[in-house]
């Protein structure tokens, strides 16, 4: 059989995975810009947040590694309690079982004969690799790649929560796929899916909490109806960032798939979170730095960083730091910042720590992320492995 571009970019693509020491460590503001930075400590405190808070609700994580696509960060998610990591495609998913990592659930649904191959590949690989099925014919299909690479892949039926994008209606049609799932000697149900990513970011917490409890309460329904049909449903995975709080108070949802709140960024701090317009129970931990470049006028002054060091689909990068300061992208390479009435002076090549707005693409721009430590140095660097891994 030929292979396809897939197969051989992941072939001869050298990934790689672990951190890179630095000769001796270096000032942040050292670095060349624009850098993708991290505060480590902050980092740290918002991993322990997360994980203190799941464990009082005995409610487990399966961290979505699509948001950093670094399996260094992976890791340290694993030994702080995560149960498994979350992979948005194949690739990613590729990458994270060649650093070591065996507990993967592949999050979108598959339907080429290449990628199903691949995904009967991880799985033989490792018994704790999963993949989302929302169609019967696909699934009977990955099983007969399951059967010819003489492995049985784990599945997990996605639900759609009447988001649109992916997944399975709920009720019957989930039930029915679940008892084709089991006609297929290859192929192993072990829960459902449900992922309801159009409620992270409403801006009301009041209306974000009572939209994200009718949702799960209806994908409660099909998971009763399913088991109450002879089907065992041992996972019930689904919710992020937005709706941590909110999920983890229901007992059937044995797990969330957050990924955000390792950095956080400037979208997710917009919305609000109980009485408080700020979600603030994570911290920033992402950055950009860039440097004072230029100030062709009075009140602005441009930055080193555009649209190919921040990425962003609502919002603007903010500064970290300066009060009345504004950012405006100019371009590719460049930011213009918006200098207000009580703005601090900014001198050219003075360094700037600006918040990234949706930190999933914006680490997807860059090669390294530069983990600052609490001394203000980088000792290492950490590499964004599954960058780029969009098939």
């Amino acid at each position: 059989m030929t292979a396809s571009i897939e197969s051989l970019l992941m072939r001869h693509e050298a990934r790689r995975l672990q951190p890179l020491p630095l000769p001796e460590p270096v000032p942040a503001e050292s670095l060349p810009t624009p850098a993708l930075v991290v505060d480590r400590p902050a980092m740290e405190r918002n991993l322990k947040r997360m994980a203190d808070h799941l464990t009082s609700h005995r409610t487990g994580l399966r961290a979505h590694a699509k948001m950093h696509k670094c399996p260094v960060v992976a890791h340290r998610q694993l030994e702080l309690g995560a149960i498994g990591i979350c992979c948005a495609k194949v690739s990613e998913a590729e990458v994270m079982r060649a650093a070591g990592i065996e507990q993967i659930l592949i999050t979108s649904p598959v339907s080429s004969p290449d990628k199903m191959a691949r995904v009967a590949q991880l799985a033989a690989q490792s018994a704790d690799v999963r993949i989302v099925v929302d169609d019967l014919t696909m699934a009977q299909q990955l099983d007969a790649a399951a059967r010819e690479a003489g492995t049985t892949v784990r599945v997990l039926v996605d639900l759609d929560p009447r988001m649109g994008r992916t997944g399975i209606a709920r009720g019957e049609p989930a039930l029915n796929l679940v008892r084709g799932i089991d006609q297929c000697p290859n192929l192993h149900f072990t829960g459902l899916q449900q992922y309801a990513g159009h409620l992270m970011h409403i801006a009301d917490a009041g209306e974000r909490r009572r939209k994200a409890l009718e949702t799960a309460a209806a994908g409660i329904e099909t998971r009763d109806l399913i088991i109450a049909d002879g089907h065992p449903v041992d996972i019930f995975t689904g919710g992020g960032t937005g709706t941590f709080d909110i999920d983890s108070e229901v007992p059937e949802i044995t797990d969330i798939q957050a990924g955000s709140y390792v950095f956080m960024d400037e979208e997710y701090a917009a919305i609000g979170q109980g009485n408080r317009p700020r979600f603030e129970f994570f911290e920033p931990a992402l950055f950009v730095l860039v440097s004072a470049i230029s100030q062709p006028k009075r009140g602005m002054i441009t930055v080193d960083g555009g649209f190919k060091s921040f990425a962003s689909d609502s919002v603007a990068p903010v500064s970290r730091d300066l009060p009345d300061v504004r950012f405006r992208f100019g371009g590719d390479e460049h930011g213009i910042l918006l200098l207000g009435e009580e703005a601090p002076e900014i001198h050219l090549g003075d360094r700037l720590w600006m918040v990234a707005p949706h930190c999933d693409p914006t680490i997807n721009l860059h090669d390294w992320i530069c983990p600052v430590e609490a001394d203000g140095l980088v000792h290492e660097l950490w590499p964004v492995s599954a960058r780029g891994c969009s098939w």
